[in-house]
């Protein structure tokens, strides 16, 4: 049988979450026997639908056999999945809904189902997060991914279903990197409504931009000022043990949310359909849990 081919686009290679999803993409390709290309679209959804159109209309002999993606923009990219489905070549969307799925799963014999991180409850795990570290209340800068992405509305809609509401957030948008929120907080911070804003906590969508957030309270040139929100608690997102983790081990996040990178689990499900014929689950959700534990975080003095 001939080696698989897969192709999987990624948002960008500057956030560590997309970075690990490329190491667990490549790991699963060798454990499977797959040959995987990783391309990253630059945060750019016409350069990411230009670079997966190009491969779906190569030659059949170095056409892969099925794409996975994570989508940057709003839309998943409907007209280029069904001319991947049409052509054959299998599609997995990653962290998002996409509603075509459905459809396509019915057109041809080409796997097609999602795998997504649970975003709603991801949201939900910070609010809990926010409530445990501030009890009485208090405001939170919430700095979120972009505006027309599904990962970050839902990971705002489920912190506003959790948190009470005499926690009042003051929401800042970011790119899912560091210097996209590092630019976001300094832009902010020269507003007059900042001087007089009392903040409690700093959490971002994901830990890139809380770190971001850092190093743009890190240049305050006033050192009390440097101090007053450098000792604020930082919560951030992805928990991967050689970020994440490790911040919140050598104090530079309070907490963070670990959330498994899923295109491994795509890859296998891939070749399962492929090699064996079954038919896979049309979506597949991934769990995250708070790094420390909630109760942890209640007992923080």
């Amino acid at each position: 049988m001939p080696k698989l081919r897969f192709l999987v686009s990624l948002t960008t290679n500057d956030n560590d979450y997309q970075i690990e999803q490329a190491r667990a993409a490549e790991s699963a390709g060798r454990k499977f026997g797959v040959d995987v290309q990783i391309l990253y679209a630059e945060n750019d959804a016409i350069n990411q639908s230009t670079q997966i159109l190009k491969a779906v209309q190569a030659a059949p002999d170095v056409r892969p056999d099925a794409i996975v993606f994570e989508p940057v923009g709003g839309t998943a990219l409907p007209q280029v999945a069904r001319a991947a489905v049409g052509s054959g070549i299998g599609w997995v969307v990653l962290n998002r809904d996409a509603n075509y799925v459905g459809q396509l799963r019915k057109v041809g014999g080409a796997p097609v189902f999602s795998v997504s991180s649970d975003h709603m409850e991801i949201g939900r795990i910070q609010g809990r997060q926010c409530t445990a570290l501030l009890p009485t209340g208090g405001a939170v800068l919430y700095i979120q991914g972009p505006s027309e992405n599904s990962a970050a509305k839902e990971r705002t809609q489920g912190m506003q279903e959790v948190k009470p509401a005499n926690i009042h957030l003051i929401m800042l948008k970011g790119q899912w990197t560091e210097e996209s929120s590092q630019r976001a907080v300094r832009s902010w911070l020269k507003l007059s409504t900042s001087q007089k804003a009392t903040v409690d906590l700093i959490a971002a969508q994901d830990d890139s931009m809380a770190m971001g957030a850092r190093k743009a309270f890190e240049e305050l040139p006033s050192e009390s000022e440097r101090e007053r929100w450098m000792s604020r608690p930082f919560l951030g997102c992805d928990g991967l043990p050689n970020t994440g983790q490790a911040w919140v081990r050598s104090g530079f996040l309070t907490a963070t949310i670990f959330v498994p990178p899923n295109t491994g689990q795509a890859i296998e499900v891939l070749v399962d359909a492929l090699q064996n014929g079954r038919t896979p689950p049309e979506r597949a959700l991934t769990s995250a849990v708070s790094v420390p534990p909630l109760e942890t975080l209640r007992l923080r003095k």
